[in-house]
């Protein structure tokens, strides 16, 4: 079984990702872009930050422990969002990022994902490379060949201020709840906010080492929705456990997910959005490709994670793509999901427009969408099985041009994701529902 996943690697901590595997990680890391030569002529440097999750402390140990030891100095960056890093190793013209985060999972988890110089997440071949030499013998260097570890105490200024750089209208008189999930965001997102102008309501703000994604944030939006409500706030900014990815809600408690705010910003975009392309996923809604076409732009689509979206982009010279759960990559300003850059480009559409999120995402007519997730199934089997991928083509063609299906197995989890769309929300349920059944029954464990 392979140990990386979509993106990185990911376990429970101390249990799957213990300290032991993450220094080794860090150190076959360190050998594998050595061999590339990514370290010639000058002495290497890594960036290394983690969300607020409290086994963040000694798996960043482990890690800093591991790249010292091959050589590596060390710039710690504390509790900060994985695009920070991205942007960080770019900026500093570091040679390796590493962020210690398992996203939206709950406290419990945690994983490590690597940044290569200039802030692009490895590929896939490399990872395999790392994952087949974790453990090998090898010469350690002694004396000033050993890194050193050093806390950087500047890098969420550079990156706050990198943010501010972004945006060119104030936002003054537009309200903010903003719903930090107790994760990275709740040390830059509320000031970020601030120092661009806005008036700021800040929730789930404070991380206690166990609370991050606990009842809030992208993946539980309920008290987001009752705040932008209950306060009057022009807009509700939802993030993850490491800030890489954001969704919104309107005045009025509507979610708009990463379809819509895609919509908003290419549109805003008109003549600065290359090529009049940008970059989905096969999850990404018919009512988007349908608006996009309509607007004479066209809708690419990868496989589901933000890393194959930017792929994408970066083989077509693409500036903006993302994924319905809300990973937007503004590709003029970073390459990667960068979650509080998301919502200041949509605020500040807001702002330019002097037009409400609501009548901004009515550009979507989004299509009925239900996602099933099958867990306690052999996820490894899903594509072989030739009774569901029978009846995944007898709906598909029942559907037609009006709907579509969408079976896979999860990256990150064990578990097989049933996604069915249709024109109503009685036949995506149907089908999904019947679908979901099937896959149960044929590779339950």
């Amino acid at each position: 079984m392979a140990l990386f996943g979509t993106d990185g690697v990911r376990g429970v901590a101390n249990k799957d990702l213990t300290a032991e595997l993450a220094l080794d990680l860090a150190v076959a890391a360190a050998h594998i872009l050595a061999e590339r030569g990514e370290f010639e002529g000058h002495r290497p440097r890594a960036i290394v930050g983690h969300d607020s999750r409290a086994s963040g402390d000694f798996l960043e140990a482990a890690v800093c422990a591991g790249l010292a030891s091959a050589g590596i100095d060390v710039y710690r960056v504390g509790i900060i969002p994985t695009p920070a890093v991205a942007y960080l190793v770019a900026s500093t013209k570091a040679d390796l990022g590493v962020m210690i985060s398992a996203s939206h999972n709950s406290a419990p988890d945690n994983g490590i994902k690597f940044f290569a110089r200039g802030g692009g997440k490895l590929d896939d071949g490399l990872e395999e490379k790392i994952e087949a030499r974790l453990g090998e013998p090898w010469d350690r260097p002694i004396g000033a060949g050993v890194g050193r570890i050093v806390f950087d105490e500047k890098a969420r200024d550079l990156y706050i201020n990198h943010l501010l750089s972004t945006i060119s209208t104030p936002f003054q008189g537009i309200k903010v709840v903003v719903d930090c999930a107790n994760g990275a965001a709740s040390l830059v997102a509320p000031e970020v906010l601030i120092r661009a102008g806005a008036e700021v309501v800040a929730i789930n703000a404070e991380p206690n080492g166990m609370n991050i994604n606990e009842n809030s944030g992208s993946t539980d939006m309920a008290s987001l929705i009752e705040k932008v409500r209950r306060v009057k706030a022009d807009i509700g900014i939802a993030y993850d456990g490491d800030a890489d990815r954001a969704l919104a809600v309107d005045s009025d408690g509507n979610i708009v997910d990463g379809d819509f705010i895609l919509a908003i910003l290419a549109l805003d975009l008109g003549e600065k959005l290359k090529k009049k392309k940008i970059v989905g996923t096969v999850m990404t809604n018919l009512g988007l490709i349908n608006s996009m076409r309509e607007n004479g732009i066209e809708v690419l689509t990868t496989s589901v994670g933000d890393r194959y979206v930017l792929e994408k982009m970066v083989a077509d010279d693409l500036n903006l793509g993302g994924e319905q759960s809300g990973h937007i990559i503004i590709r003029d300003y970073a390459n990667t999901g960068d979650g509080v850059l998301t919502a200041l480009a949509l605020i500040q559409v807001m702002a330019k427009k002097s037009e409400s999120l609501s009548k901004l995402a009515s550009v979507i007519s989004r299509y009925p969408q239900v996602l099933i997730n099958v867990a306690g199934v052999d996820k490894s089997k899903l594509d072989e099985n030739v009774l569901i991928q029978r009846s995944v083509a007898e709906v598909e063609e029942f559907l037609g041009e009006k709907g579509r299906v969408l079976l896979r197995a999860s990256g990150t989890e064990a578990l097989v994701r049933v996604m069915v769309e249709a024109e109503s929300a009685e036949s995506a349920e149907k089908f999904a529902q019947q679908l979901a059944s099937l896959v149960n029954s044929e590779l339950k464990l």
